[in-house]
């Protein structure tokens, strides 16, 4: 499956637009890596932890978006965005969505 944040893919043509495919989880904190993020937040630098829980939720949720446009028979993604938003305190959505398409 071809996925861009472009509304065209080079050298292809679509044919059809199918709807929004979207993706979604929704991650919370650990105490391991609170106590260790307060540590850092004094020392400062990168907390690479949380660093590495946002990478992962990014991942499943273009996955599970990818998923969703499978379902509705695209070939392809165009205009992938991605947002997020606290559901929480401590827990949040990691939001994936695009423009489910057919090629030609």
């Amino acid at each position: 499956m071809i996925i861009t944040n472009t509304e065209t893919i080079a050298n292809r043509e679509i044919s059809e637009t199918l709807g929004v495919a979207r993706g979604s989880t929704v991650r919370a904190r650990n105490i391991g890596r609170d106590i260790f993020a307060g540590l850092k937040n004094i020392i400062g630098g990168e907390i690479e932890e949380y660093t590495k829980l946002q990478a992962q939720s990014r991942e499943q949720a273009m996955e599970r978006m990818m998923l969703d446009a499978t379902k509705m028979g695209a070939d392809a993604v165009v205009n992938l965005r991605l947002t997020t938003s606290m559901v929480m305190q401590g827990c949040s959505e990691i939001l994936a969505y695009g423009t489910a398409v057919k090629l030609k």
